[in-house]
């Protein structure tokens, strides 16, 4: 679905299915490219997702920011360029011993309250998730009113500097004293897919990772340099990316790479985001308790 330089009427669209306004508010914005209602109603019906409803989200997926078996607070920390901004959660457990760690890759809006929600669905699965904020350069997502503004916002970055970011994260997570150093993992949706994909191809300290719908998909050069678990999540309906995929599933298989690759049939782009109107809980549901089980199987081993 997101792809880098996207048009107007897509960046819309996207915005939408992320959860960013209403149906009735994406007709309005499309209107005003479009010259009319009709004519935008037209155009939008070219797009799979317009015709979806949403899936209501069971009460127990979301995990309140004042939960009180979590501890959760905003962090700052060094970068290339600036100190990078970021959102940090971690079991309130008695317990001294250390836990694996969990790097949140946010999508293209930057960190908003849906990506520090699954943040704290990291932290209660038992890991000390770090959600870092990609648009920290300019100053971080707070200094953007709205979706439209963020998105733009997180236009003007570039791959190379969200990877470096993302190194410092890595590096940052590390100095937590109650994290276990050597087990961290990622997670990324839709653009943070992309650049989960690009953050295990320039490190190999991951030692597991779950793209959702990820894009760009790395080419099939890059993936002779992945050495990070890899278990990638895709939907059926988010056809063009999702056959995307084939050559890098390709690519992983003859080189004997550890991975897993997931399509759900049904869902579409953006189907783990509850906020958004493509949100599939079936798949969500599933989705996560897939990327638990693989964080604990990979974080967790001796």
């Amino acid at each position: 679905m997101y792809h880098e330089n996207e048009g107007p009427i897509e960046s819309l669209v996207h915005l939408w299915v992320d959860g960013a306004f209403s149906r009735r508010e994406l007709i309005k914005r499309v209107a005003k490219h479009t010259g009319s209602i009709a004519a935008a109603l037209a155009l939008l019906r070219g797009y799979d997702l317009f015709a979806q409803a949403s899936t209501p989200c069971p009460a127990t997926v979301q995990v309140p920011p004042d939960a009180e078996d979590l501890v959760m607070q905003d962090v700052s920390y060094p970068g290339d360029a600036s100190d990078i901004l970021g959102y940090v959660a971690y079991p309130a457990s008695m317990d001294s011993s250390p836990f694996p760690g969990v790097i949140v890759i946010h999508e293209n809006r930057g960190l908003v309250d849906y990506t520090k929600d699954v943040a704290r669905r990291a932290a209660r699965a038992g890991f000390v998730a770090l959600a870092p904020d990609l648009l920290s350069r300019q100053g971080g997502t707070g200094q953007f009113p709205d979706a439209t503004s963020q998105a733009a916002a997180y236009g003007r970055t570039v791959p190379a500097e969200r990877t470096a970011d993302l190194l410092s994260s890595l590096a940052y997570i590390k100095t937590l004293g109650n994290v276990v150093t050597d087990r961290i993992g990622v997670v990324g949706f839709c653009a943070g897919g992309g650049n989960l994909w690009n953050l295990i191809v320039a490190s190999q300290e991951l030692k597991a990772a779950v793209p959702f719908y990820g894009t760009p998909v790395p080419s099939t050069d890059a993936v002779a340099t992945i050495t990070t678990p890899v278990l990638a999540m895709y939907a059926g309906l988010d056809r063009t990316l999702t056959a995307s995929m084939g050559p890098v599933m390709q690519a992983m298989e003859q080189q004997s790479k550890t991975f897993g690759f997931v399509v759900y049939q049904g869902a579409n782009h953006a189907f783990h985001n509850d906020t958004g109107p493509a949100y599939n809980a079936e798949a969500a549901c599933d989705a996560w308790a897939r990327t638990v089980a693989w964080f604990n199987k990979y974080l967790r081993a001796a």
